[in-house]
């Protein structure tokens, strides 16, 4: 594997980690900006909103550079922003903040996965992108905590700084390791190129399912501290313990995942989601009793958010592999995060905290039917291929197809 893959995964862990770093010091913020918590809660969503809609507009304004110079770009972008969040004197200037490091990263995003697929064969370029987005996996398992600790203990303005030079310093890590593309990387074409990969019906599908998989997963994580202390009975201090347990749980679900992701793309997220929907059932029904629940609850972990190297695969596969059809991408998942938490909270008002969990479990099924298509035609690909090996007194063999 490219030593640049491991650089970009530090980049994505940067960006994730400011991402997630608002949800971890809600009262200080409050406090600070004299906001209250459901207001400090809107940063959280203007940087997914954000992510999902000004993305891919940041994307095609760099899609002319060499894709090493975009992501300094982006860093510069997104380095502005995080400064600006740490010098902010009021709630305004915070979400002008977020709005700008929101954008940035999702562009990042969608530069980084392209990027890290161009740089890598064909065949394992399933396992390039599970490496790189290692990056957002270690952000849900250290980032979130390492931040939250910084700023209980120095202030919240003090986890800005602290993510502002990590940035710094995975800027400097990616102008030494990461090649240009004279040396080995493809670079995108222009926009009209670029675009031309929208009219494929299958790739908007595929697309979709990725929402269907993100929702299905966020519906649960999102929700995740006041089931288990409000339900589940553990006590507050044991559930950051439990979520750098599930956040363990998505390293090693998505390692997995990026193993299998290239030949069984197909095959990997129907087995996925129906895990994840088994998951999100049991979790609904059991989330009373200790060891169930936590059973479930780290099952979601290893075959929700994880099954991102897959994803990624088949919309390559179904579009391209150049910067805007991932930063697209990108946006999708985020609308599943957004579908998510916007449909969680009114549940809960009305149905409890289970509520979400069920949310999740519907739209699990809901990105099952989204695959039958390419099931039905995977089907109809490798039937004629049986009879022949019977007449040939050969085995048929369940050979993994590009989907």
């Amino acid at each position: 594997m490219p030593r640049a893959v491991y650089v970009l995964a530090l980049g994505i862990f940067a960006m994730v980690t400011s991402e997630f770093v608002v949800a971890g010091l809600m009262p200080q913020m409050a406090e600070g900006l004299d906001a209250t918590i459901p207001e400090i809660g809107y940063l959280i969503t203007a940087f997914a909103a954000a992510m999902a809609l000004g993305g891919p507009f940041l994307t095609v304004a760099v899609l002319k550079m060499r894709q090493k110079t975009a992501l300094i770009v982006l860093f510069g972008i997104f380095l502005a922003g995080n400064a600006l969040a740490a010098l902010a004197p009021d709630y305004p200037t915070m979400l002008v903040a977020r709005v700008l490091t929101g954008i940035a990263s999702q562009a990042f995003f969608g530069v980084s996965i392209s990027l890290a697929s161009r740089l890598t064969r064909p065949e394992v370029r399933g396992r390039a992108v599970a490496v790189a987005l290692n990056g957002l996996m270690l952000g849900t398992l250290l980032g979130l905590p390492l931040s939250t600790v910084i700023g209980e203990h120095f202030g919240w303005r003090a986890a800005f700084w602290a993510i502002t030079g990590l940035t710094v310093l995975a800027a400097l890590i990616t102008l030494a390791g990461v090649p240009s593309a004279e040396e080995g990387a493809e670079e995108g074409g222009g926009l009209r190129e670029e675009l031309g990969a929208f009219r494929s019906q299958r790739l908007w599908l595929t697309l979709v399912t990725s929402t269907f998989v993100i929702g299905a997963t966020f519906s649960a994580f999102s929700y995740l501290n006041p089931i288990l202390t409000e339900i589940t009975g553990f006590s507050t201090g044991t559930v950051p313990l439990l979520l750098v347990a599930y956040g363990a749980a998505t390293v090693i679900g998505n390692t997995v995942v990026g193993r299998l992701a290239d030949r069984y793309t197909l095959p990997v997220l129907v087995t996925g989601l129906a895990l994840n929907l088994a998951f999100l059932v049991g979790f609904a029904l059991f989330a009373g009793l200790t060891v169930p629940a936590l059973v479930f609850m780290l099952g979601i972990g290893l075959v929700g958010v994880t099954m991102n190297p897959a994803m990624v695969t088949r919309v390559q596969r179904a579009g391209n592999a150049r910067p805007l059809v991932n930063t697209v991408h990108s946006s999708f998942i985020t609308l599943g995060i957004i579908v998510a938490t916007s449909v969680g909270g009114p549940a809960i008002d009305g149905f409890g905290l289970r509520a979400p969990l069920w949310i999740g479990a519907g739209l699990a099924v809901l990105g099952l039917l989204t695959l039958v298509p390419d099931v039905l035609r995977r089907r109809a690909r490798t039937r004629p291929t049986a009879p022949a090996e019977e007449a040939a007194g050969k085995p048929a063999e369940d050979v993994p197809q590009p989907v």
